[in-house]
């Protein structure tokens, strides 16, 4: 047992870091291409990288449905949007000591990112995600990304010139995306079998935190550099794309599981972290004991995962 334990977590961890890594150079491509057609940059952002952002758990997401391991999806979307909040946001706060809010954030994200959790709440009460439900998802993130882009303000565009390599990262980015979630879905399977618990207990624990690195990496970056909007923005979008993105197409691809654990523990909890951050945004700035909490609660959290 502790032999097949060892590999298959070698196998995921391997699998997340080459998932995530394939993930950047896709997206990295991706933008160089984008500004070399003129694309304004405001555009870009927040477009493909924020969905560049959620790329890793919707490539993982679509390959565990394929796979025939449809509850990986809710636990992968649910496991990193409380990771995003409780994980991220805590050690910026802790970093950064104080993180201010400006009113775009409180008065538009915030309402738009609650919106998004109570519309997964709905959906997936029924214990099922039908396609017409993935269509309103899909429809609420083109809502998401419109009003995004209607803040740009007449953005100058500067071309940029691109050679053959950039569409060699392209291509060799997204084989890397496909192999590392066919991977990573069979490291989280053999994990959970070596272990005799759940694979949605693996999705929402160790994939998640694995795919949440990125935006923990880069937000804790932009903390020390003082750019905390720029932070706070990555975890905000990158929540609402896992919600309406990572949720709808693996869901219009298969049938997908909903597991009762996910129903009465970890969606309640995601729920709850975003409306105590919607409370503690009322003061436009989250302080250092506030990001300690949120840290606790991310530790709790794992612990009550693994312990049920």
């Amino acid at each position: 047992m502790t032999e097949a334990l060892l590999i298959n977590f070698g196998i995921l961890a391997v699998a997340l870091f080459v998932l995530v890594k394939a993930s950047d150079f896709f997206v990295m491509a991706a933008e160089r291409i984008g500004l070399s057609l003129g694309i304004p940059p405001f555009i870009i952002g927040v477009t493909i990288v924020a969905f560049g952002t959620s790329l890793p758990e919707l490539a993982s997401s679509i390959a565990s449905v394929y796979a025939g391991a449809p509850e990986i999806v809710i636990g992968n979307v649910v496991g990193s949007n409380i990771a995003n909040i409780s994980l991220v946001l805590g050690l910026i706060a802790v970093i950064g000591k104080e993180v201010k809010m400006n009113e775009y954030i409180m008065y538009v994200d915030i309402p738009l990112l609650i919106m998004s959790a109570f519309l997964l709440w709905f959906v997936v009460s029924d214990k099922s995600v039908d396609v017409f439900e993935a269509i309103v998802m899909l429809i609420a993130l083109v809502i998401f990304l419109v009003h995004s882009l209607s803040g740009n303000k007449d953005e100058e565009i500067e071309r940029t010139s691109i050679s053959w390599q950039t569409f060699a990262i392209l291509i060799a980015g997204g084989i890397g995306v496909k192999f590392g979630a066919d991977y990573t879905v069979d490291g989280i399977r053999g994990l959970a079998k070596a272990l005799d618990i759940g694979e949605g207990v693996i999705a929402q624990s160790l994939v998640a935190l694995g795919t949440s690195l990125p935006e923990v990496f880069v937000s804790i970056a932009a903390a020390r550099k003082g750019q905390l909007d720029m932070a706070i923005g990555n975890v905000l979008g990158s929540n609402i794309f896992n919600t309406y993105a990572v949720m709808a197409i693996p869901a219009l691809l298969g049938t997908l599981v909903i597991p009762a654990n996910v129903l009465t523990f970890s969606l309640p909890l995601m729920i709850a972290l975003t409306l105590i951050l919607a409370v503690i945004c009322i003061t436009k700035v989250i302080g250092r004991w506030e990001g300690m909490m949120f840290l606790l609660i991310y530790i709790f959290f794992l612990v009550k995962l693994f312990m049920q």
